[in-house]
């Protein structure tokens, strides 16, 4: 893989944000079933309620070569000292180069600033192991309804701290 830039997404880049998490859930291997999957993600977001979704979030985006490959979220949450990683998505071809870390990393260091001393996400079966990799914990394995399909996740935090030791 080329250069990867990774820079704070702009409203322009919301469509192609939601095509990442198309093919993040709908190409490539997969725990889930196809019928999970299709559930999940039947179409690519777009439109109002994704970018003001999003809108509230701080979001970066990973590109190399002019090509969108990834993106990483972090979410506001009612307590102060928390932070959410609400998105993670890396396009199939990607995976297993990285990438993951160097998003994690900059989100991290976005959190640490806005003075959070945790992070929590709600992890899907295929971005469990990379959160885990990162020092997430497994809180619990929840399972969610979509579409009609249960899917199960899990549950994750991590605390953070500015402090190297």
């Amino acid at each position: 893989m080329t250069d990867i830039i990774i820079r704070q997404a702009t409203v322009s880049d919301f469509n192609a944000l939601g095509q990442i998490m198309f093919a993040a859930v709908r190409e490539g291997e997969s725990p889930y079933s196809a019928s999970q999957r299709e559930a999940w993600m039947p179409t690519a977001r777009s439109g109002g309620v994704w970018n003001k979704r999003l809108s509230a979030q701080y979001v970066l985006f990973a590109e190399t070569e002019g090509s969108p490959i990834g993106f990483m979220s972090l979410a506001p949450t009612d307590a102060p000292n928390e932070g959410y990683v609400d998105f993670a998505y890396i396009l199939p071809e990607a995976r297993g180069k990285g990438l993951f870390r160097k998003l994690y990393e900059q989100i991290k260091s976005e959190a640490i600033s806005r003075q959070h001393s945790k992070l929590f996400t709600h992890a899907s079966l295929m971005a469990a192991p990379a959160f885990a990799k990162m020092g997430f914990e497994y809180l619990e394995k929840e399972e969610v309804e979509i579409g009609g399909e249960m899917l199960p996740r899990f549950h994750m935090h991590k605390g953070i701290s500015s402090t190297l030791f």
